[in-house]
């Protein structure tokens, strides 16, 4: 490993070009994209692949960039180059290492602590995406970055893993000031946090996303005890669980990424309790399902009345992934104690549809889960036969306005 200029890096870079030239090109994504490492390799390459999850708006778009990827970022949405590769998140190392290998990894790290770099607040499926392209002779750079935190776990690296380093001292892209929601919204997310946290016993394990419901719910969790943190991703309610004592101290958290303020970074530096592991790890169902009390809680755009769930579609179009949904649902169910929630709003506000719908027409992201929660009460699904899981949909779950043509629909699908 040696660190080198910008040019000397595009050099670096083009040595892929004596094997492809196409060369597929996996980097850090979500909050961690490598930006200015990210536009020497669009200099270094006329034609490439360019592998992200969840990418964010401002990444190269012009002819002969062909995006890739698993999970569909705002970066990416609805672009006529994209190729959507539908999987699980825990599926997502398998593809990297077996059917689509990288020729260049550029991973986002921090700088040295014992000589040693650390992915940071990204490590996801970068390892697997580093191990497959370094099988095949490709190239591994790092752009290290003095403000990327370092983190304990499984995106701890010597620096001889890399061919290249650049260093760069730019702020790593966080959540920024909340945006505020009308009084209608805020009230109907309160409603449903209260209601998911009223389920939620002291001890349990925790996998939260990020957004009005997840917030609303773990401001309702403050006065809960010895909690523990299993989840793909982690946010700034960590640090309001820690503050207020309503975490485990002898439990460590663990997560694959992060999501979050500055002041979240700062918290994850060098900090003993925290793991940051590989998604073959935190995905695993089987791991997932070892946690005591696991607790779920993920949203959708539109549950039918057979409990299937679909967050990843509109109008046929790719618009997100499956991501860990499927992972955590499954693994939850089958905790000690365990639990896989869905909670959202019972209309959608955009799109002004009611989001508990007869039969899906988009394909299923998740289905048999636990209970179907919105501000309108909760819907007990597991354990139930599907005649009541339909009536408990209706009557608990559904907008009241709603709920009359869901009866009608319910006697055709031959429910209820």
């Amino acid at each position: 490993m040696r660190k080198i200029s910008n040019d000397a890096l595009v050099s670096v870079l083009r040595r892929a070009l004596q094997v492809t030239d196409e060369p597929r090109v996996v980097l850090s994504g979500n909050h961690a994209v490598p930006w200015p490492a990210l536009a020497l390799v669009d200099t270094a390459f006329e034609r490439y692949r360019l592998h992200c999850l969840n990418a964010p708006k401002g990444i190269p778009d012009r002819e002969g960039v062909v995006y890739e990827s698993a999970f569909v970022g705002g970066g990416m949405r609805r672009h006529p180059r994209l190729l959507y590769f539908p999987a699980r998140l825990s599926q997502v190392p398998v593809l990297l290492g077996r059917h689509i290998p990288a020729d260049v990894v550029v991973a986002h790290t921090s700088t040295p602590v014992d000589g040693k770099v650390s992915l940071g607040c990204e490590v996801n499926v970068m390892p697997a995406a580093i191990e497959a392209c370094k099988a095949r002779g490709g190239i591994v750079v790092a752009q290290m970055n003095t403000k990327m935190p370092y983190t304990y776990g499984d995106g701890e690296y010597d620096l001889d893993v890399f061919d290249a380093v650049i260093e760069v001292d730019e702020p790593i892209a966080h959540t920024g000031a909340q945006a505020q929601i009308d009084g209608a919204r805020a009230e109907s997310a309160a409603t449903i946090g209260r209601l998911v946290a009223n389920r939620i016993e002291n001890g349990a394990t925790l996998q939260l996303g990020i957004g009005e419901i997840p917030d609303a719910t773990l401001r309702e969790l403050l006065d809960k005890r010895d909690l523990g943190i299993w989840s793909e991703m982690i946010s700034d309610g960590v640090l309001s669980l820690t503050e207020a004592g309503a975490l485990d101290r002898d439990r460590l958290l663990t997560c694959s990424f992060m999501f979050g303020r500055p002041e979240l970074f700062e918290w994850a530096h060098l900090n003993p309790q925290l793991r940051v592991l590989r998604t073959e790890t935190v995905n695993s169902v089987a791991n997932i399902s070892r946690n005591p009390g696991m607790t779920s809680i993920n949203t959708a755009l539109q549950v039918d009345l057979f409990d299937q769930a679909n967050a990843s579609r509109i109008n046929a179009r790719i618009h997100s992934g499956f991501g860990g949904q499927t992972d955590f649902t499954v693994g939850a169910i089958h905790a000690p104690g365990g639990q896989a929630i869905m909670a959202l709003r019972s209309w959608h506000p955009k799109a002004d549809v009611s989001t508990i719908v007869p039969l899906l027409d988009e394909p299923v992201t998740s289905f048999q889960h636990s209970c179907v929660v919105t501000e309108n009460g909760i819907a007990e699904l597991i354990g139930h036969d599907d005649d009541s899981q339909a009536r408990n949909l209706i009557e608990q779950a559904a907008h009241p306005s709603v709920r009359e043509e869901l009866w009608e629909e319910a006697h055709h699908l031959g429910l209820a």
